[in-house]
């Protein structure tokens, strides 16, 4: 399950639905809106294997890897968030919910950035990889 953060703008979420890209978001379909971003969290976990995106950089912390759940916090402008959650979910390293489930990541220009739950360091994965 993909879930989008509530502040994503209706324009990127338009342009999910034309590529036939199921998500639900919180504020609309999931949570209150406004939701604290720690009462997010208990949210993730009753879901089955969401895929969490997000443009608060607060969410990019190795601390909150877990295996029930991936988090992207998507460091683009607001007008590339759709593409941006495409190439994350058509990359090698991320395209299943399988392969998300555990990673904290990062997705920029350049390629993501992601710590994956039992792996220490950082890691990254180039768009082309």
């Amino acid at each position: 399950m993909k879930v989008l953060d509530e502040h994503i703008i209706a324009q990127q979420c338009e342009n999910l639905r034309q590529w036939r890209i199921p998500f639900r978001q919180i504020g609309w379909h999931l949570s209150a809106r406004g939701a604290l971003d720690e009462n997010l969290i208990p949210v993730l976990q009753q879901l089955s294997k969401p895929t969490f995106f997000t443009h608060d950089k607060d969410f990019f912390e190795a601390s909150l890897c877990h295996s029930h759940y991936a988090i992207v916090y998507l460091d683009v402008a607001d007008t590339e968030t759709a593409e941006f959650i495409w190439r994350v979910l058509r990359h090698r390293m991320f395209d299943t919910s399988a392969k998300r489930m555990g990673i904290v990541a990062r997705a920029q220009v350049g390629g993501v950035q992601y710590w994956a739950k039992g792996k220490s360091p950082l890691q990254s994965a180039k768009w082309s990889d």
